[in-house]
């Protein structure tokens, strides 16, 4: 009989879900916080995530379904050992996170933070022009779930839209162009909106460093939802300083959490927000999170693990294509 140990806040109905698919399994729920050592050795299957250093001594694990997009922590040489199967939650994020980047863009260009800095002082202030999301150029870097839906999003306003991805691939009708890495340099300057969605990895590591930061067009916007080590977090803060950017919105940093004396918290035209964009705060991400775990259990113990959703590529972070 295989063990299966779920971490993540699974209510009745989602319990009867997945013990439905998963009949003769035995179902042990807890939480990432409260399982053990002991626990984790002897499960088959695990549905959430879990701290790294206890999977070292997984000695019966044979799959790992993450309950978050990002699965890079897990991609390490001797986190897992060899054979055993991962899968992140790619593709129930995409609404909650690209609300938020959609919001984070009206909000910089508007400069509500701004308005309520000034509400929080009583003070009754012009703060100026503003720009327009219709007729800006977006560019997303980054087009998995998340950053798609953020395109798709954004063209429905009126954006012309550019993507970026890490290799070749069709272009999606909700984007007017779609390139690759190599050509970021040249596409940069032309973007109101540079919007960062990417895992952690060496390649993505500093991607937005402080040349590329200078070659964005004076007064453009830069998100990023994805990993805060993609940016150069002390170039970001020189390019604030002296005014190039009109605005940027993190829901991300390096290192997290950010130390409250990291000169980023009081950087001009800085929006900051505690990585909440994702997790559960939309109830629909759980929602997806949870079907998504349910399909991947029903092909592993058919043994279709060719046919799981989202398995994880270890030499990238990325999901297999």
């Amino acid at each position: 009989m295989k063990k299966i140990i779920v971490t993540i806040p699974v209510e009745d109905r989602h319990k009867e879900y997945l013990e439905r698919i998963g009949a003769g399994c035995e179902f042990y729920y807890t939480s990432a916080s409260a399982v053990t050592g002991d626990e984790i050795r002897k499960a088959d299957i695990i549905i959430g995530n879990v701290s790294r250093r206890m999977l070292k001594d997984a000695e019966k694990l044979r799959w790992i379904q993450l309950n978050s997009a990002g699965s890079d922590n897990y991609c390490e040489a001797g986190i897992l050992r060899p054979g055993v199967v991962l899968t992140n939650a790619t593709g129930a994020y995409g609404l909650a996170i690209s609300e938020y980047m959609v919001g984070m863009s009206f909000l910089l260009q508007n400069k509500f933070y701004r308005y309520y800095h000034n509400q929080l002082n009583g003070l009754w202030k012009d703060e100026g022009n503003v720009t327009s999301v219709w007729g800006s150029t977006v560019l997303a870097v980054g087009l998995g779930d998340i950053g798609g839906e953020y395109a798709k999003r954004m063209k429905a306003l009126g954006s012309y839209t550019i993507g970026v991805r890490r290799t070749k691939g069709d272009k999606p009708d909700y984007l007017d162009e779609i390139h690759t890495v190599d050509s970021l340099d040249e596409l940069i300057p032309r973007a109101d909106f540079v919007a960062l969605s990417l895992p952690n990895s060496p390649k993505t590591y500093h991607i937005m460093d402080e040349r590329r930061l200078r070659l964005m067009k004076s007064g453009a916007y830069l998100i990023n939802v994805g990993r805060g080590s993609a940016i150069d977090g002390d170039a970001l803060c020189r390019v604030l300083e002296e005014g190039h950017l009109g605005g940027c919105g993190v829901d991300v940093t390096d290192p997290e959490p950010l130390p409250g004396d990291h000169p980023l918290w009081k950087a001009p035209r800085m929006v900051i927000t505690p990585h909440i964009s994702g997790q559960y705060h939309l109830k629909e991400t759980f929602e997806r999170i949870v079907a998504i775990a349910g399909e991947n259990l029903e092909k592993f113990l058919a043994g279709d693990v060719d046919g799981m959703k989202n398995l994880v590529d270890f030499a990238t972070g990325y999901r297999r294509r």
